[in-house]
Order: structure tokens, then C-alpha cells, then sequence
């Protein structure tokens, strides 16, 4: 099997002893869709470039370059209709960005909450404003609404049912709730929280 083209926003791709890459070893469509484990020390493959990003710093993305890689045919993963295999893989990363994601935005809240009931204006407390607490309740509300959903599609994943598309909506419940949760932080804590000292201000950026 010969291997060409290429792949970005690889996740870890930089540093990766072996990928597994989907590559098309039949028709068109999900059907044609298989899963290649590929040593990355095989003539033909290149990490073309190491792609900055705006966070998630430690964690490394590339892309990906094939020039008629040699692939044997046992590297081939399973059944060469891959992509379902795939898109049950995706199902616990998923629920671990989605997880990720509403665990960030609960930091955010207590770190808000806490700030609020210590910082001052005009002679009183932020947290005695109505205008704060109903934004901090709203930071709870998504949290909280992210974290229950994920641990539901959780337990029915642990428990063998297919979860493939509640997965999805969970990772998309769960990043939006950390999203929020930090850009409201990031607004609470004022000048501060746009400093990179500032806790918030590197979660802001991860989310």
C-alpha cells in the first residue's frame, strides 16, 4: 500500500513515534475509509510544519505530509471500512474535551466568585451587585448543564450503548460552557484578568 498526500491539525503529530491515519483504500465515501498505522520514520513521511496556535500550548499540532509511503498490508487496522471504527474512537475523546471543558469553566467560576466577594467598588463589594451575581449565576448554569449531560452520555457509553452523536453534543455543550465561563471571568476580574499572570487569562485561552 502507497501512502500520498497529507493531514493537518494533527494532534501530538510532531512528536509521534507512529500515526494512524485515515486513508482511502477503496470507493468514495465513509465505505472507502480505512484505518493505516504508519511508522513515522518511513521514507516519504515528513511533519511538513509545527502549527502555532492561540493556546493549549503543551499540547503540539502538525501537519502531516505522505509522498508515496510504504505500507504494509497488516498495518491496515481492522476492517478496511474504517471510518465507523473511527467515529466510535472519537466517542471517549470527545467526552474528555467535553469534560475538559466544563472543568475549566467551573475553575473560572470559583476563581470569579472569589473575586468578586473580595474586590470592591464604590464602597461595596462586586458580588452585592445584581448585575455580577446574575453573571455568575449563568456561569453556573452552563457549567452545571455541561457537566450533567456529559456524565450521563458517560455512563451510557460505559454501559455499551452507542452514544456516537450525543457525544458531539456534549463536547460542543461542554467547550461552549468553558468558553463562556472564561470570557466572563476574564471580564469580571477587569484589567487583571487580561494579564498573563492572571489565572483566568490563560484559561480564557484554552478553551
Amino acid at each position: 500500500l502507497l501512502v500520498s498526500g497529507s493531514k493537518t491539525l494533527i494532534t501530538s503529530g510532531a512528536r509521534a513515534d507512529f500515526v494512524v491515519a485515515a486513508v482511502r483504500t477503496g470507493g468514495p465515501g465513509a465505505a472507502g475509509i480505512s484505518l493505516v498505522l504508519i511508522d513515522t520514520d518511513a521514507p516519504g513521511f515528513t511533519v511538513t510544519r509545527r502549527l502555532a496556535k492561540m493556546g493549549w500550548h503543551c499540547s503540539d499540532t502538525a501537519e502531516l505530509g505522505f509522498s508515496d509511503v510504504t505500507v504494509p498490508a497488516e498495518h491496515i487496522l481492522g476492517e478496511r471500512a474504517g471510518f465507523a471504527a473511527l467515529a466510535r474512537h472519537f466517542v471517549t475523546e470527545r467526552l474528555s474535551l467535553a469534560v475538559t471543558g466544563y472543568a475549566t469553566g467551573q475553575r473560572c467560576l470559583d476563581l470569579a466568585a472569589a473575586w468578586s466577594k473580595e474586590r470592591s467598588t464604590f464602597g461595596r463589594p462586586l458580588a452585592q451587585r445584581q448585575v455580577i451575581r446574575h453573571t455568575l449565576v449563568e456561569m453556573h448554569r452552563q457549567v452545571d448543564v455541561a457537566r450533567r449531560y456529559t456524565r450521563w452520555v458517560a455512563a451510557r457509553h460505559a454501559a455499551g450503548e452507542s452514544v456516537i452523536a450525543e457525544a458531539v453534543l456534549a463536547k460542543q455543550t461542554g467547550a461552549a460552557a468553558g468558553t463562556f465561563a472564561a470570557d466572563r471571568a476574564v471580564q469580571l476580574f477587569g484589567g487583571i484578568g487580561y494579564l498573563r499572570d492572571s489565572e483566568v487569562e490563560r484559561d480564557r485561552k484554552s478553551v
